[in-house]
């Protein structure tokens, strides 16, 4: 019989700050002294790290094998992070849910794009009579969340434009909430943000056209916006890309990155919640997470704000336990110093508890 030992971590632990002796019995924070427990970690300790936009399963070319799979998962682990929403993978990713030793995952299932309008081999591309059937297809296959492609490059108009029309957006998102999954969207520019918004979505991806009366609207709903800002600063890249056959793209795309802090600022100080996402999978690395947390403070999120959004705010969102109360999943990472201090600590941990186990 395989007996999961008890262990001992000591010192502050996040977000208050507290410190104490914290104990991991079954898999499960406890309080309460345990006699002979192991000492594996003395530290700060904080509740196990989320990336809110990862694509386990992804590369550039699109699917990868189970080998790949494993090997993403593992270099996120080892980053700290034990908790991912998977915002939509070509690849079956399900067989990750029987392994204790890689991070918690949640899928979104494929991304859903308009035929022939975002990355060849990534989605499922369909035409907006389509929409609302694979909606609640993936949203049988996933784990509770749905990933549109909102807006893409248009051909001929040159420029980036929604990808559907009011009425298919609105039967999407209800055929959602109706399979009990709530709904994201990938979204770079302004003209499709007001129809997704207004049919109730329940999460942005980039949102680097929003507007103020679109950010107060959000703050109102309460709908959450994961900036992806380690991967905004590919704007510049992508506009030149682009820039020989679609000039009006390109300079749309470098007018979103100019004013990427003004825009997101402005969301977070209207009060949207905000959470950390890398977008690793496409074209970026896994294990980005310190980055992705280290640069939200420079859209105007204090150090607490930025890793609890990466953290207790975040776990919390998704359905786990927040913070590490009596009782909670031992999911966790101790730091030799205090991140608040110093969110550049982030970068090394020392002890990593995922399901009550030490893993790296």
């Amino acid at each position: 019989m395989d007996v999961t030992p008890v262990l001992r971590v000591r010192g502050p632990v996040l977000p208050d700050g507290e410190p104490r002796d914290l104990y991991v019995v079954d898999g499960r924070v406890t309080y309460e002294a345990q006699p002979g427990a192991d000492l594996v970690a003395e530290g700060w300790v904080v509740p196990g790290l989320v990336d809110a936009h990862c694509h386990i399963g992804l590369d550039a070319g699109g699917a990868v094998p189970p080998d790949v799979q494993e090997q993403q998962a593992l270099t996120d682990r080892d980053a700290g992070t034990l908790l991912i929403r998977d915002a939509g993978s070509a690849a079956d990713t399900r067989w990750i849910h029987d392994r204790d030793d890689l991070p918690r995952l949640i899928r979104a299932g494929r991304h859903l794009a308009r035929s022939r309008r975002y990355i060849r081999n990534y989605a499922h591309e369909i035409e907006p009579e389509q929409l609302a059937d694979h909606v609640a297809q993936e949203a049988r296959r996933g784990d509770g969340w749905v990933k549109l492609v909102g807006d893409w490059i248009e051909r001929e108009a040159g420029d980036l434009t929604p990808s559907w029309p009011p009425e298919a957006v609105r039967a999407a998102i209800r055929t959602a909430h109706e399979h009990g999954a709530r709904v994201t969207a990938h979204v770079f520019g302004e003209a499709a943000l007001p129809d997704l918004i207004h049919a109730g979505i329940d999460c942005l991806e980039h949102g680097t056209g929003l507007s103020l009366p679109l950010v107060e609207a959000m703050a109102a709903r309460g709908t959450a916006l994961v900036p992806t800002v380690v991967q905004l600063d590919n704007f510049p890249k992508y506009a030149a890309s682009g820039a020989d056959r679609f000039p009006a793209y390109a300079e749309h795309m470098l007018d979103l990155w100019r004013r990427r802090r003004e825009t997101i600022g402005a969301a977070h100080e209207a009060g949207v919640p905000i959470y950390a996402g890398t977008d690793a999978g496409g074209v970026l690395p896994h294990g980005l997470l310190a980055d992705e947390v280290i640069e939200l403070t420079t859209y105007g999120l204090r150090p607490e704000e930025a890793l609890g959004a990466a953290s207790w705010r975040a776990r919390e969102w998704l359905g786990l336990s927040g913070t590490l109360a009596e009782g909670a999943e031992a999911d966790f990472v101790v730091y030799d110093a205090d991140p608040l201090a110093d969110l550049a600590i982030l970068r090394s941990p020392r002890r990593i508890v995922l399901r009550g186990r030490v893993v790296a």
